[in-house]
């Protein structure tokens, strides 16, 4: 029951996390005539449907937080890539947008590279206080980290934003992306201090809480902001799948530094690891290099052009020297 309970969970969060990319979408082309998102407005936020995505968005995550109390990591975790699937779909039914084969190859690559880094990831170290996360938070390579996440933020935000932020899709998605690793710390911390505060302890008197508490609340303030930006700008379809594997790719690097996942792994794990990111990268080349390329089914080989296959037949089944035969028949006839 607990098993079938965490499944369902997180084929829900996957299923309210992907419309959500797309009920934010709808809001924001409603905004005609008004200060757009991708202009640095906020006009979106009175309109009910991006509200709804940011209700859809917030509904998936809680499940996903309830699942893994339920399901092990290795089936939740994986499971969470079908959002980027479920965009793409609901994004060609409701949005009018075209994805080539070339985009659902890339989709598929780069869940199937997500799932094999998910299955090969390690374990992180067990951080069961507030005192233990605390360690944590102060280890040097976390404090380096952290800064370098925050000094890249800045530049991206106010150098790469104003000049590539309208033509490049990276530029506000890696702000999301590395925001959000820092992000996932705090939840991280946040999900201990609730299990001391279930268990009697103190914790609201403790001052790590609370500075969790406000730091993730600014982190998604802006991941919001700037995911909108992206939503406003570019393609759903090719959105979605980016933001996924950088947030997730980000995320696990955190995890690495801060919980020392990396220290205990066998050689198996480093090559299923290195080999799901290579295909989740090129998963990710296929998505966005080839987007605007048109396939139609004249680039099909002859023998799998629809309407062709049967004259392609008829033509193999004909003789290679028929000039030859009719000569040597009539030939025949005369004698």
């Amino acid at each position: 029951a607990g098993f079938g309970a965490g499944l369902g969970l997180a084929l829900a969060s996957s299923s309210f996390i992907g419309g959500s990319f797309v009920l934010k979408k709808k809001g924001l082309l409603r905004l005609c005539g008004r200060a757009r998102a991708g202009q640095g407005g906020h006009a979106y936020l009175r309109e009910w449907l991006w509200w709804a995505g940011l209700l859809c968005m917030g509904v998936g995550e809680a499940a996903n937080f309830a699942a893994y109390a339920f399901a092990p990591a290795t089936l939740v975790t994986p499971l969470g890539a079908l959002s980027v699937l479920v965009s793409a779909v609901l994004s060609s039914i409701f949005l009018n947008e075209q994805l080539n084969v070339h985009g659902k190859i890339g989709c598929i690559l780069s869940i199937l590279g997500s799932t094999v880094m998910v299955i090969h990831a390690p374990q992180e170290e067990e951080v069961s206080s507030l005192e233990s996360m605390a360690e944590k938070l102060k280890d040097p390579g976390f404090i380096v980290f952290a800064m370098c996440v925050l000094v890249s933020s800045l530049l991206l935000i106010f150098v790469a934003g104003p000049r590539y932020g309208q033509s490049n899709v990276l530029v506000y998605v890696l702000v999301c992306s590395a925001i959000g690793s820092l992000s996932v710390s705090c939840v991280k911390g946040l999900g201990i201090a609730l299990k001391e505060l279930f268990s009697g302890k103190p914790v609201l008197k403790e001052p790590l809480g609370w500075v969790l508490l406000v730091c993730l609340v600014i982190c998604i303030s802006i991941q919001i902001n700037y995911l909108n930006k992206a939503l406003d700008i570019f393609n759903t379809s090719v959105v979605t799948p980016i933001y996924y594997v950088l947030f997730t790719t980000a995320v696990m690097m955190c995890s690495a530094i801060l919980f020392k996942e990396w220290q205990h792994m066998v050689l198996d794990n480093i090559i299923g690891s290195i080999s799901g990111f290579l295909t989740i990268v090129s998963g990710i080349f296929l998505l966005h290099a080839f987007r605007d390329m048109p396939f139609t089914p004249n680039l099909l080989p002859l023998f799998l052009q629809p309407g062709r296959a049967d004259r392609h037949q008829s033509c193999q089944h004909q003789p290679l020297l028929p000039s030859e035969d009719k000569g040597s028949q009539s030939a025949e006839e005369e004698e």
